[in-house]
């Protein structure tokens, strides 16, 4: 992978939590919340109520401009998110993941230290200048955000479904050429 295992992860974590949004909403109980955890753990403080829920539904519009920002205009939001949570940062080590940095403390709610999460791994995106990593799907029926870590950049499409709808048109517009 070409970013390292929390930076990957962060990217993960909110390129989901943004493509929950798309039609049909998956993130509107406390169900989808708790899946959503499932796939991305994350340490510290979960209030499992309904204003985190609020929290992560409000979050989702920004996180998606965010990850789709223009280089310039992604150091600008990140500088924003940085400017407005008060950070602690500190190395930690917890369950499978060695030494990574927590920019805030774990008692901010989830919602803040997913927005904090996804701009320390923006940081990495900027420096690299690989914000081409994240794109909209290349579905034309989609809007999902797709997440190439791939070494070879060759990911198009959010997720299998979307990649493989196009693979079988594609497929039946050459028989039906032939």
């Amino acid at each position: 992978m070409f970013f390292t295992d929390d930076t990957g992860e962060a990217l993960r974590a909110a390129v989901l939590l943004a493509n929950t949004a798309e039609e049909p909403d998956t993130l509107t109980t406390q169900d989808d919340v708790y899946a959503f955890l499932v796939q991305h753990p994350y340490t510290g403080r979960l209030d499992r109520d309904d204003r985190e829920l609020s929290g992560l539904r409000a979050l989702r519009p920004r996180l998606r401009t965010m990850l789709l920002a223009p280089r310039d205009e992604m150091v600008e939001q990140v500088n924003d998110v940085l400017a407005e949570v008060s950070l602690s940062p500190r190395l930690v080590r917890h369950d499978e993941a060695d030494w990574h940095l927590h920019a805030v403390a774990d008692d901010h709610p989830l919602p803040e230290r997913i927005l904090v999460e996804t701009a320390m791994a923006l940081i990495d995106v900027i420096r690299a200048d690989e914000g081409g990593r994240m794109s909209v799907c290349a579905d034309a029926d989609c809007e999902a955000i797709a997440l190439d870590l791939s070494r070879n950049r060759s990911k198009r499409y959010c997720s299998t479904t979307c990649a493989n709808r196009n693979a079988v048109a594609a497929y039946r517009s050459r028989r039906a050429a032939r």
